[in-house]
């Protein structure tokens, strides 16, 4: 029996997607090369401002989902999302436009120290741990727009990596600074992975129609909380792991034929 040809598909990202037989155009000339999309069965990893034209306008599906997007794009979207969902798995937040009422609505809510974010940012930027008065005021001199969540003492985060219907690999990401992130200079371990919490975290991206994202979650004694997802992410944890993340997304990618 002849094997199939791969999926003709079409990347905005040479670099997320090397070692994944497809075509390739430039994001800044997406409208001269609409011929490309029009001519592929799958468009992968678009900017997100070519999102709604690729699936709306020319009818294209799109890796990652229009779910991932949309939810991943705005952590306020995203923390809806998961407050209609499963509220009992996202710490204390709330969202405010800024008026003289809600900068004191939030102090009335949470002690300090708590934690404010910037909407739309990734990395660990974006994010402040309010521990007075003072630094609650620079962050609302900075924002129109308030998210804010209760502070949960922890020296790691729990990453768990997306990819599809299955966990590509998961790991703690071990830090005795106020952010966990690798680029603010956390390290990796893969000890003692809770495994019920990966299968869960698993099962509230499937619900969402999340395919390709790093969730970041803090278990505690109590349960487990998610903080954000993200959308383009390093894949550095994985590489221990002996996983070719290439290999996964071009597995998945042939199953949506």
């Amino acid at each position: 029996m002849p094997a199939r040809c791969p999926m003709k598909k079409v990347s905005f990202n040479m670099i997320r997607s090397a070692g994944i037989i497809t075509d390739y155009a430039k994001p800044e000339y997406y409208f001269d090369q609409l011929d490309k999309v029009r001519a592929a069965e799958l468009v992968l990893f678009p900017e997100y401002w070519m999102v709604n034209s690729i699936i709306y306008g020319l009818n294209k599906p799109i890796y990652p989902s229009p779910a991932t997007y949309h939810l991943g794009h705005d952590k306020i979207e995203m923390t809806r999302a998961f407050k209609a969902t499963f509220p009992d798995r996202i710490p204390k937040t709330l969202i405010y436009g800024k008026n003289a009422y809600t900068i004191e609505r939030v102090l009335e809510e949470f002690t300090y120290p708590f934690v404010a974010k910037t909407a739309k940012s990734s990395m660990g930027q974006g994010v402040w741990l309010i521990k007075q008065e003072q630094d609650w005021l620079e962050y609302v001199e900075k924002h129109d727009t308030f998210y804010v969540q209760e502070y949960i003492p922890n020296d790691r985060d729990l990453r768990i990596i997306i990819i599809g219907e299955d966990v590509a690999g998961a790991y703690w990401r071990v830090s005795e600074a106020f952010l966990n992130n690798v680029a603010q200079g956390a390290h990796f371990s893969y000890d003692d992975i809770p495994q019920d919490v990966v299968d869960e975290v698993l099962e509230i991206a499937k619900t969402l129609h999340i395919n390709h994202a790093a969730f970041d979650v803090i278990v505690t004694a109590e349960g487990f909380y998610i903080l954000e997802f993200n959308v383009f992410f390093g894949s550095e944890g994985l590489m221990p792991l002996g996983v070719r993340l290439a290999e996964k997304i071009d597995a998945y990618l042939e199953t949506l034929r």
